[in-house]
């Protein structure tokens, strides 16, 4: 009995050829981002295991719609119900999986923080303490972590001369004396779409425009009480301030 011969269709079925290579764009740009590390920028840690489950995936349909193809001289695509034309259905499918392997993911700027408003300690409801420790040394604490402890007990003098020491971006708010910037970071509980930028004040011993914004800093120095818009902030007293690198992931969370 002669082996079983494989061969491609005389004439290509292309809807279902074109199912294939959006499968197979879409399952390699999401293990593009996990293998770059990109994931990091556009989702939670939590949640990084299921997009490279769902990537695996996609790439294993595409695999098997392929063999599906070859193996059973598949010529008719499965009908379904949608929305739109399926041939616009997988124009902007493949429009999309093709962007998404050529972009490169930044995190937000200040710009994103001054137009989404910077969280206040006494509004910050949206996130759950996930890392705050009683007794957890000042020193230790990252932006969100003083942010939390703010958002327990929210009066800035209970604070005053604790040691701090945080990594974050540079936002020159406009209304702001040029003496003053703030250190910020963005928290992301889900994705970047839900991300919210929190940030503290940084008194300094010159101008702010020696550190652009966007740029990242490391702030040494102590707690302190400051007037800003005409409210009483807790303010870092920056006794060092030094510029650093961009963490690899540059969200709190």
């Amino acid at each position: 009995m002669a082996p079983k011969r494989f061969f491609l269709p005389k004439s290509l079925p292309w809807p279902v050829v074109l199912d294939i290579l959006a499968l197979l764009l879409w399952g390699l740009m999401i293990l593009r981002y996990w293998v770059t590390g990109l994931m990091a920028v556009l989702l939670h840690p939590d949640y990084h295991w299921l997009a490279i489950t769902a990537g695996w995936l996609l790439l294993g349909m595409a695999i098997w719609r392929a063999i599906a193809l070859v193996r059973l001289r598949q010529t008719v695509p499965t009908e379904h119900i949608a929305l739109l034309p399926r041939q616009w259905s997988l124009a902007i499918l493949l429009a999309v999986a093709v962007f998404g392997l050529i972009y490169v993911p930044r995190p937000f700027t200040s710009d994103t923080a001054l137009a989404r408003g910077i969280a206040e300690p006494a509004g910050l409801t949206r996130s759950q303490p996930q890392r705050f420790v009683r007794n957890t040394p000042p020193e230790e604490r990252s932006i969100i972590d003083w942010i939390r402890t703010l958002n327990v007990y929210p009066e800035p003098d209970a604070y005053a001369d604790q040691p701090v020491n945080v990594v974050g971006f540079v936002i020159h708010p406009p209304n702001w004396p040029n003496d003053y910037l703030m250190v910020a970071r963005f928290v992301l509980t889900c994705c970047a779409a839900d991300a919210y930028p929190v940030g503290l004040p940084v008194k300094l011993s010159g101008d702010r425009s020696t550190y652009p914004s966007d740029s990242w800093i490391q702030v040494i120095g102590t707690m302190t009480t400051e007037t800003l818009d005409q409210q009483r902030r807790l303010t870092i007293a920056a006794t060092t301030l030094e510029t650093v690198e961009e963490p690899s992931n540059p969200y709190e969370f």
